[in-house]
Order: C-alpha cells, then sequence, then structure tokens
C-alpha cells in the first residue's frame, strides 16, 4: 500500500506511463551484482546477463544467494542493485585521479569507484553516521581497496579542510527514497511530504559542501534514488542558481531517461533496476585554492620489511602511516588528517610488536599471491572449517597466504601439519 500523497504526484509526474509504472511494482525486483577488478575478473556461474551501464555488473538468480558463498567474504563481488551503479558510470572515474565519495555507506558506489581506479590515486570514502561509517570501512577492507581513506565526517568539514582538491566528487545523497519503495518496506512507511521537504533542505546543504571539494574543471554527480522533482530537478537548479561556476555536463548515457541538460533518471518500468535520478556538473575552469598539506609518511619498520622480504610482498607506490601499533600504507597524495575521525587511512598491512609482525586481514584480501600460500576449494571441507575459525591441514611453516579457488581469504601460521587460524573473530560463521 502506497501512500496516497505520493501515488497522486506520480499520477501526474509521470501522465500516460502511471500504470506502466505501477505493473513494474508488482514483478519481481531485479537483483545485480557488481565483480570486484581488484581481484581478477572472475567468471561466476550463478551470473546472467551483464548489466547495461556498468561493465563488471551482472543480473543473477535471487535464489542463487551469492552473498552466502565464500567468494562474497572473499572480496570477489559486491551485491549491488542495478539502478544504484548509474551515478559511477556517469562519474567516470579513472586511474591516478583524486574522487570523493561524500555519503559513501555502505560502500557500493565507493568499491564501485575503486575497481575503476584500479588502485591507483587517491580515494576519499565519507561517512557522517558513526555507525554506517564502520560498514563502509569494512567493505572497503573487504573488496582490497588499498588506495582509500574512510573518514566519518560532516561534509562541511571535509570541504573546509580540502577545497578545490578533487577531480572528481560523488553526492549519493540521503532521500526520501521513493526509488526503493518495492526493494525495502521502511522506505514506504518512513514517508510523508514532509520527509520529502527535509531532505530537499538536507541535500542542499550537502551539494554546497561537495561544490567545495571539486577543483577548477573538475566533475560533479548528484544522484538520488527518489523520484520526488523537488530533491532532483528542483534541488539542481537550485543549486546552479547559488553556483554559478557549475553547469550541467551532457554525458553519453543511452540507457537513462534524459531529465533536462545533464540530468537522468531510471524509471523501473523502463529498465531492470529501481528508481534513480543523477546529474553531471562541470565545474568552471580557474585558479584552484593552495593544496592542502600532504600527511607526513613514516620510514617502514624492520618488522614489516622482515615479514614482506620472508612472504615476497611488494607495495605500490605510497607512504606509511602509523597510528598507535597499526601500520596502514596510505596513497602519495594522502593530504594531512589532523583534526578529522579516520577510520582507515589506507591500507592496513597489520601491527608492529616487538620482535615481530602480525599482518592485518586487510593485508591478506588485499593481496593476490604471496610466496607461501594455501588454497582450498571454496565448497569444501577445508574451506568451511577455515572459516569457521577452525585449524586446517597444510603443509607450509610460518605465516601463510590462505585462499579460496585462488582467492586470497586470510592468514594462517603453519607448523607444517596444520594453520592456525587467524581469520577474524567476528567474521566466523
Amino acid at each position: 500500500m502506497l501512500p496516497a500523497a505520493f501515488l497522486d504526484r506520480m499520477k501526474t509526474q509521470l501522465g500516460a506511463e502511471y500504470t506502466a509504472y505501477l505493473e513494474s511494482l508488482e514483478r519481481p525486483r531485479a537483483v545485480a551484482l557488481r565483480i570486484n577488478p581488484l581481484k581478477g575478473k572472475a567468471a561466476l556461474s550463478f551470473t546472467e546477463e551483464p548489466v547495461p551501464w556498468e561493465p563488471m555488473g551482472y543480473y543473477y538468480d535471487p535464489q542463487t544467494r551469492p552473498g552466502l558463498h565464500p567468494y562474497h567474504e572473499a572480496g570477489v563481488y559486491y551485491l549491488q542493485e542495478a539502478s544504484a551503479m548509474s551515478a559511477v558510470a556517469l562519474l567516470d572515474p579513472k586511474p591516478g585521479e583524486r574522487v570523493c565519495d561524500l555519503c559513501a555507506a555502505p560502500g557500493g558506489k565507493s568499491t564501485q569507484i575503486a575497481g575503476r581506479m584500479e588502485g591507483a590515486g587517491f580515494l576519499l570514502c565519507n561517512e557522517w553516521s558513526p555507525k554506517r561509517a564502520k560498514i563502509l570501512s569494512r567493505n572497503v577492507e573487504r573488496l582490497g581497496a588499498a588506495n582509500a581513506l574512510v573518514t566519518n565526517e560532516h561534509p562541511q568539514t571535509l570541504a573546509q579542510k580540502y577545497p578545490d582538491y578533487f577531480d572528481r566528487v560523488l553526492i549519493d545523497a540521503p532521500c526520501s527514497g521513493e526509488g526503493m519503495f518495492r526493494k525495502e518496506e521502511a522506505a514506504v512507511t518512513d514517508w510523508s511530504p514532509e520527509t520529502v521537504q527535509m531532505c530537499a533542505r538536507r541535500q542542499e546543504a550537502i551539494l554546497d559542501s561537495g561544490a567545495a571539494l571539486v577543483k577548477p574543471g573538475g566533475r560533479l554527480v548528484y544522484s538520488t534514488c527518489t523520484f520526488a522533482p523537488e530533491e532532483n530537478e528542483q534541488t539542481v537548479r537550485s543549486f546552479l542558481q547559488r553556483h554559478p561556476e557549475f553547469s550541467p555536463e551532457q554525458v553519453d548515457a543511452p540507457w537513462f531517461t534524459p531529465a533536462g541538460v545533464g540530468m537522468y533518471r531510471l524509471w523501473p518500468h523502463k529498465l531492470r533496476g529501481e528508481g534513480h535520478f543523477a546529474a553531471v556538473l562541470r565545474k568552471a575552469e580557474a585558479e584552484a585554492a593552495d593544496a592542502p598539506c600532504m600527511q607526513k609518511g613514516v620510514t617502514l619498520p624492520k618488522q614489516w620489511t622482515e615479514f614482506a622480504r620472508d612472504l615476497e610482498i611488494t607495495l605500490p607506490a605510497g607512504k606509511a602511516v602509523l597510528f598507535g601499533q597499526s601500520l596502514y600504507w596510505a596513497p602519495e597524495e594522502l593530504p594531512a588528517l589532523n583534526g578529522l575521525k579516520v577510520l582507515r587511512p589506507g591500507l592496513e598491512l597489520g601491527q608492529v610488536k616487538k620482535e615481530r609482525f602480525e599482518p592485518a586481514h586487510a593485508l591478506a584480501l588485499w593481496l593476490n599471491k604471496a610466496s607461501r600460500m594455501q588454497d582450498y576449494p571454496a565448497l569444501g571441507d577445508e574451506a568451511k572449517a577455515y572459516l569457521h575459525g577452525d585449524v586446517v591441514p597444510s603443509g607450509q611453516q610460518g605465516w601463510c597466504l590462505v585462499t579460496l579457488d585462488g582467492y586470497s581469504i586470510g592468514w594462517g601460521k603453519g607448523d607444517g601439519k596444520v594453520l592456525k587460524n587467524h581469520y577474524p573473530k567476528g567474521l566466523r560463521r
């Protein structure tokens, strides 16, 4: 049962297409996933036809339940609604760029951006809800995004700290969620005309912060999962009035319905996905603000050097950052972090102990190979035991990268007969 006020507005908004829209809500929703290119281009038996606007996106049969497969825990793919993949397709991030995902939780779009950046450049993933920021950080780790900083900040704080810094900024703004009515019952019960207005006001403030982050000549993509014009076209037009340095940018997007210059809608009766909106905006060329100070790196400790030499681990370009006993490997362009709530300043390498180094789970998920590896069939008994936290048979000695069908999943420490399990207790099944 959809709210009467919502249906009345949609009838006016859609006109002759209104009946087709209602009929689409009665059909089973399409489910999709996105293969993680940072793990290699996997061939999955449960995927079906590709998502047209995302090269790594595929629809799948919901009965296969890929969220329960060990590949999911290994970060081989991310379960993501097909229409939700559209915003990053329009953002079109490139390797080596500086990119910001300003409202990033739970991490679908951030990890999609990371895959397109191929580990090169600097990605800032921010979420202002502490609880959701932790989920974001976990997903960034699971998919092996080494060049990502995860923060828990108000967008205005980041705008003041990093003005004119990013080549591309994505604002997937909190919204009234009308496009998710078929997917999430809570979106229906929480909806009201007042909620739409409240969201529109909040979106304007977030957009103002996002505008400051974009460097002159850079691209800003604003997206929502709602149909309300107040949160979509009207919000964009109001933004352009406040920010004449931005202009709509027309891009090649044949799969989406044009909603004005540089604006696009995804209707559930016109494609296999839920309802979304996106606008592509370009900032005019101008003199940029002074670049922020860079975060100072530290010398890699000998404990890490010995560990890395033993396992033949080579890090990409970057710099070491020490947070307490935790050692991280950050992108070269990581700016100064003082005064920010940081959950993850890059790839966590591990803990520096007195005479040894204890590797982090994040490092295992990022690695594709090491000098000592123990592979098990992903659906075999050993994999099940490992994910449960049990010791598993192995002839390896010392730290060993555990893989399932060749995909890294965690660490074990061998004595020549078994591996002591170092899979994180919070993830064990």
